[in-house]
């Protein structure tokens, strides 16, 4: 508030530099009234405010453009961290595609490589068979041409010996005979009788003269059906030494006469001894790089046997255990003798635990078997071969008994796949059933597995042609009512989904011509039983159980039902 008098101003105020300035530069003016004052008061009043309006405005603008430029800067940084985290993103998703390419197009060269080399071991294997037959024809075509010529050349050592022996028998006759004419001559005065007397003799003399040359011929002819006999035994035994050299594990019925006591298919027999041949050739080269002497390859086997022996019925772990299978046998140095050990291990460990009639047990060693065979063909042919060595109704083929080709019944036995006990006695009939069925079950899950991105290299086709060969060329018995009921009870359910009702077709046949041919006596038997119960329920319309493998444990299904019940 300012006080005006007449001689002297004072306000209460502060002086601000405005007013000292004023103060300086004040010149005297002549005194002004009352309205005036005020007046000019409230001019300088709002010039104050208005100065003061305009300083608080300049102020908060500046305020406000720092703010904006705060977050101006705070939003282009979000956006710059933002761009190099999609940049980074990006990336990343450009490189994790490329491996993708990388090992998508590594994976089909393997496979291509693969299928490669399993054509190039095809055709090796055709071209080896194709020398054997070849070489089999010449050999067998030089044994001819030489038994041809060791018979003509009996022929001709003997020929003339016996035409001397037959001249020199006429050449007696007739000096008989002229010694008869001349005796009738010079004794002309004799009795008719004697006459006679000299007659008989001269037919007693032609009639030995005959029978000696007879008796020449058959000596001939039995001379040289000795020597053919003899050659031909010869043959048979060079053939028989020749199939010994080629490896061990040909079998005794090998060597039998097919139709006469094996009974089979041509083409199953065929391609039995390709895959014979091959298993020899893979186990002759394992022995050569010294299989079972090298500390290196008894610890590969213990770690072949160790994941095989933990085959389970889940999925992960059949998964899991074929990869790692896979694994140790692509780096493995010697991948024949890796392949050995795996067919050798997954089969006795296979047929150990199913003898114990679980049924997830062919369905999980079938999925390995499937899932390794597909990265290691090879593998394949040598676990058939196997399969065959060990179960001849894998073929299929059964063995005729016959005292020709079998020196008893345990050597027929053995032949058809009987095994010896701790006692030296043959096993009993269930016993070696069990195991037929077990080994029939195994190649029955694999014919019937089929795994998504994933080629079967054995697979429905195979097993559809295992049963028409079968049931067209294999007698009906008891054994071969065991392989088929064995067989189906795995496999039955794929193949009919696979050929609907040509498959229907097939068992028709079965039971109209099969099971009718069966002995009356085995009508009654278990396994028949159980072949027409299959048949006839149409089993094979339903999914066998354990084929479906499980994603995890029941326990741990149970621990979870569990625990959802107390929550």
């Amino acid at each position: 508030m300012q006080i005006t008098c007449d001689d002297l101003y004072a306000s209460d105020g502060p002086i601000s530099e405005d007013e000292a300035s004023f103060e300086v530069d004040q010149h005297p003016m002549e005194k002004v009234g009352w309205v005036e004052g005020a007046l000019s008061e409230l001019t300088y009043e709002h010039r104050l405010n208005v100065m003061e309006n305009v300083r608080n405005k300049i102020s908060a603008f500046e305020t406000a453009l720092l703010d904006e430029h705060h977050i101006f800067s705070s939003k282009l940084q979000f956006i710059e961290k933002d761009y190099e985290t999609l940049s980074e993103m990006d990336r990343r998703l450009d490189m994790q595609y490329q491996r993708k390419i990388a090992e998508a197009l590594e994976d089909h060269l393997i496979s291509v490589r693969r299928d490669h080399e399993h054509r190039s071991q095809i055709e090796e294997r055709r071209i080896r068979y194709d020398a054997t037959l070849e070489l089999a024809e010449r050999t067998e075509k030089a044994f001819k041409e030489e038994i041809w010529l060791e018979t003509n050349r009996t022929e001709q050592e003997v020929q003339p010996k016996v035409i001397e022996d037959v001249g020199k028998k006429k050449e007696k006759t007739a000096e008989l005979e002229a010694q008869r004419k001349e005796y009738v001559k010079n004794t002309s005065e004799n009795t008719s009788e004697n006459v006679k007397n000299i007659a008989t003799g001269h037919h007693k003399v032609s009639d030995q003269t005959a029978e000696f040359g007879q008796d020449v011929h058959n000596s001939s002819q039995s001379t040289g059906l000795a020597h053919f006999r003899s050659a031909e035994m010869t043959n048979q035994e060079v053939w028989k030494s020749q199939l010994e050299s080629m490896g061990k594990g040909i079998s005794q019925f090998q060597l039998l006469v097919p139709g006469r006591s094996i009974k089979a298919a041509k083409n199953a027999l065929d391609i039995e001894k390709e895959r014979s041949m091959l298993y020899m050739e893979l186990t002759v080269k394992n022995e050569a790089l010294g299989l079972g002497t090298e500390t290196e390859y008894k610890r590969h086997e213990i770690e072949i046997r160790r994941r095989i022996r933990t085959i389970s019925g889940l999925e992960q772990n059949v998964r899991a255990k074929a990869d790692n299978l896979i694994k140790l046998i692509d780096y493995s140095p010697y991948p024949t003798i890796s392949i050995a050990i795996f067919v050798k291990e997954i089969i006795n460990r296979y047929v150990v635990l199913a003898l114990g009639n679980s049924n997830s047990i062919p369905y999980s060693y079938g999925r390995v078997i499937v899932l390794v065979t597909s990265q290691v063909p090879l593998a394949m042919d040598i676990i058939l071969a196997e399969l065959n060595k060990n179960c001849i109704y894998t073929v299929p083929k059964h063995l005729v008994y016959s005292q020709s080709d079998f020196l008893n019944q345990r050597a027929y036995c053995t032949a058809i796949g009987y095994q010896a006990e701790e006692d030296g006695k043959i096993e009993t009939d269930s016993s070696y059933l069990n195991r037929l069925c077990a080994y029939m079950k195994l190649y029955g899950a694999i014919v019937q597995t089929e795994v998504e991105g994933f080629q079967n290299m054995h697979g429905h086709r195979e097993g559809w042609a295992w049963l028409a060969r079968l049931l067209n060329a294999v007698p009906a018995n008891v054994y071969t009512a065991a392989a088929l009921n064995a067989f189906l009870e795995v496999a039955g359910f794929g193949l009919h989904r696979r050929y609907k009702h040509h498959f229907e077709k097939l068992l028709n046949i079965l039971t109209r011509d099969f099971l009718k041919a069966l002995d009356e006596g085995l009508q009654s038997h278990i396994v028949v039983t159980e072949l027409r119960s299959y048949v006839e329920s149409k089993r094979y319309l339903s999914e066998p159980e354990g084929r479906h493998l499980a994603d995890h444990l029941l326990s741990n299904t149970a621990v979870i039902s569990i625990n959802s019940c107390v929550a």
